[in-house]
């Protein structure tokens, strides 16, 4: 019941606002998405061991958006329901509602800000990303200021977690967003030809010490990790050149001294309208002997874009011995409705993974074949194969036995239509 009267309350207020929104001389739109995704898991995500028997399930996403624009202010607020069918009684009680956008973005000239939960993503989403692969998706709550012209974009994101309204004490023990505190400045310039380049500086504060310090009143510590990077892109007719690096220092929640890396270049070349071939190399450090701690942390990015769409790496846990990932796509559009993408990883370690004695580093290759296809503009159904054959450093790794079968499927159907526009 909690549930109902918070949706009729969602959707009361969006149709009130249409008349209040009105006198405005703005646009007004609602806006829905649901996207229901069947997945057959047979060693996604982790390898299966013998005797694993494989998994199936249906996931949906069930979300409706309201957005406000009269060119000095914007507004977006948008809820959504997740679920697995079947999870659920039929008849039930409990709230199960959330917001994942819910902002006010004030603009004048070339100057915004912008405050509330919002989705943040940059670049090619290696840092920071809105994972729209998972059903539930990802956002900050977060203050943005930012100037943009047509060649330039400065950006600076600011927040400030707590768990709840304290009295006492400020410890935050990534209770529910994984940080305490975020500063981001973020630049890009466009010369609207060939030629992108954007650099990002993102210093994140982490609560150290004992949990029992909140409860005692003892004094809570806050350490700094600091990620700086560039993303560089370059296009010569049907011929693009794609490049991307990435350092993090300072310390993490244990006071470790941090100093590790990333790296990845990328070549995208049209062979017609129809048909492109890209290759690259991704490459992430893993934890060395020293002291210090030299694993990259790939933060909040969306990782099922990157390495492998089986999840194997970063998007579900993963050791710290770091990524060599080669890859290389065969993207074939036959018609404006349909994509087809055929892609080919293979997988090494950056640091020595011990199997009987001796140091390996390959772990195997995944290829992930996915289609896209347009239903209508509101309307799209995409699905996708994918299997791994792992090594015995694979197995050492991630687990499961690298003489099993591994492969996983799925088929989504999006229905995102505007359904409300008035002006």
């Amino acid at each position: 019941m909690k549930r109902i009267h918070v949706i009729s309350l969602f959707l009361l207020t969006l149709f009130c606002s249409t008349t209040l929104f009105s006198q405005e001389d703005g646009d007004f739109t609602i806006k829905t998405q649901l996207r229901t995704r069947g997945e057959y898991r047979n060693g996604a995500l982790f390898p299966r061991s013998e005797g694993d028997l494989p998994a199936s399930f249906i996931s949906n996403r069930a979300r409706i958006s309201l957005g406000y624009d009269n060119q000095f202010l914007s507004i977006g607020v948008s809820g959504q329901n997740v679920s697995v069918w079947g999870s659920r009684p039929q008849i039930e009680n409990r709230g199960d509602f959330a917001l994942n956008e819910a902002w006010a973005k004030l603009s004048h000239n070339n100057l915004f800000a912008q405050i509330g939960r919002q989705q943040l993503t940059y670049d090619d989403d290696r840092i920071l990303g809105t994972l729209d692969w998972n059903q539930a998706g990802r956002w900050h709550d977060a203050l943005k200021l930012g100037y943009e012209d047509p060649n330039n974009k400065l950006h600076l994101i600011l927040a400030y977690n707590k768990s709840a309204e304290a009295i006492l004490n400020n410890q935050y023990f990534a209770g529910a967003q994984p940080y305490k505190q975020m500063q981001t400045l973020w630049y890009k310039y466009m010369d609207n030809k060939n030629f992108d380049i954007s650099f990002l500086l993102m210093n994140l504060g982490f609560e150290s010490g004992s949990v029992r310090g909140a409860v005692d009143g003892s004094l809570g510590e806050t350490t700094y990790m600091q990620t700086l990077g560039t993303n560089l892109t370059y296009k010569i007719s049907d011929l693009s050149l794609f490049g991307t690096f990435y350092y993090q220092t300072g310390k993490n929640v244990a006071d470790d001294n941090i100093a590790a890396y990333m790296w990845a270049i990328k070549g995208a070349y049209a062979l017609t309208q129809q048909v492109s071939l890209s290759a690259g190399l991704d490459y992430l450090s893993g934890q060395d002997d020293s002291d210090k701690i030299t694993a990259f942390n790939p933060l909040y990015g969306t990782h099922h874009k990157f390495y492998g769409t089986m999840d194997y790496f970063f998007a579900s846990a993963y050791p710290n011995y770091g990524l060599f990932d080669k890859h290389a796509s065969l993207i074939v559009k036959p018609n404006n409705k349909l994509t087809l993408d055929l892609t080919y990883h293979h997988f090494s370690s950056d640091k020595s993974i011990y199997v009987d004695g001796a140091d390996k580093k390959g772990m195997g290759s995944e290829i992930d074949f996915a289609f896209t296809y347009k239903v209508r503009p509101y309307i799209t159904l995409q699905g996708g194969y994918s299997t791994m054959f792992g090594t015995e450093a694979f197995s050492a790794a991630k687990g499961g036995d690298d003489s099993r079968w591994q492969d996983w499927g799925w088929l989504s159907l999006n229905i995102n239509p505007l359904i409300f526009k008035s002006k």
